[in-house]
């Protein structure tokens, strides 16, 4: 059995996965596996995974079934102690494995949180420095919903609290892996913090991160999920509500982004108005105290926001 199984949900990554794939065989731990799974590419992505011949990678060529299928698929195929993903675009520092399976046997957590580093089309680099911590859990902690960035990767996670606790991403609409990370930190008994960049999130211009279209809708589902989810924690309530003021806010101004300018309108209406019945008293939300007065007036005013949006398209 290996220490770790790496999940890597691949779909038309040609461009990026043999940085990817190689940043994963040069880890200096050893005891891998890497689960490879091709999303129903149409490009080179088959003919690049099959000329490596390290034994640790199983590879799993099926049709495409959206990214949240693929990661819940990798999870019933892996067999080590402890879980990561990573995405076919992005990369990791040689030492990564071993810095988290080694923070992780140190403090006996479920989960450990890491930083790491945006990269950007022009290879120019971020650090993004999270919160440092000692071992807790969520319910000592709320705002640590807050704090982490709510992705699956630049983590790991004990395969016991996934598989144990049923956890898995929501299947066929976009922004899958909210809930999941929601979900595993709340289920998480010990969660720890490496003070260490170690993962390579990349940016492209035209990617899903910055382009938005119609499945703009899908985050009000996300947010819901993870309402619903949190419903019962009574002292995560108002770390429930920031979040979803600090999710929506973001979204609706990034319907500047929008392909379709009637889409990002109709968002707009939906989405106020899902603010206006879950968090009546949105507007004085604390995600607003630390944004400038100027941003703040916009974001608070459906009809500020829309004329934003209008004004500032991106061509």
């Amino acid at each position: 059995m290996a220490d770790i199984s790496i999940i890597v949900p691949i779909y038309n990554a040609e461009k990026y996965l043999k940085k990817c794939i190689d940043s994963l065989l040069n880890q200096t731990k050893k005891e891998l596996e890497f689960i490879l799974i091709n999303d129903g590419s149409t490009d080179s992505t088959h003919d690049i995974i099959k000329k490596y011949k390290d034994k640790r990678i199983k590879y799993f060529k099926n049709k495409n079934q959206g990214i949240g299928k693929t990661r819940n698929f990798g999870i019933e195929k892996a067999t080590g102690k402890y879980i990561m993903f990573v995405d076919s675009d992005d990369y990791l520092t040689e030492t990564a494995c071993e810095e988290l399976y080694d923070k992780v046997i140190e403090t006996k957590a479920d989960l450990v949180i890491c930083d790491f580093y945006k990269v950007y089309d022009d290879g120019s680099k971020e650090k993004i420095k999270l919160p440092s911590f000692k071992p807790t859990k969520l319910k000592d902690m709320p705002n640590m919903l807050l704090d982490v960035n709510l992705a699956p990767w630049n983590k790991i996670y004990k395969t016991k609290l996934i598989k144990d606790n049923n956890i898995k991403f929501v299947e066929g609409i976009k922004y899958e892996d909210v809930p999941f990370v929601a979900e595993a930190i709340d289920r998480a008994t010990k969660i720890a913090k490496l003070d260490s960049y170690i993962n390579y999130y990349v940016i492209h211009g035209n990617s899903e991160t910055t382009v938005r279209d119609k499945r703009i809708f899908d985050i009000l589902k996300i947010v819901d999920k993870v309402r619903t989810y949190f419903k019962s924690k009574k002292y995560m309530n108002d770390v429930v509500d920031r979040l979803t003021v600090r999710i929506l806010t973001n979204y609706n101004i990034q319907q500047r982004n929008q392909k379709d300018k009637k889409v990002g309108m109709e968002f707009l209406d939906t989405s106020f108005a899902y603010l206006k019945k879950e968090v009546p008293d949105y507007k004085n939300n604390k995600y607003y105290e630390n944004r400038s007065f100027l941003k703040r007036t916009i974001e608070k005013s459906k009809l500020l926001s829309k004329i934003y949006c209008k004004l500032y398209k991106n061509k």
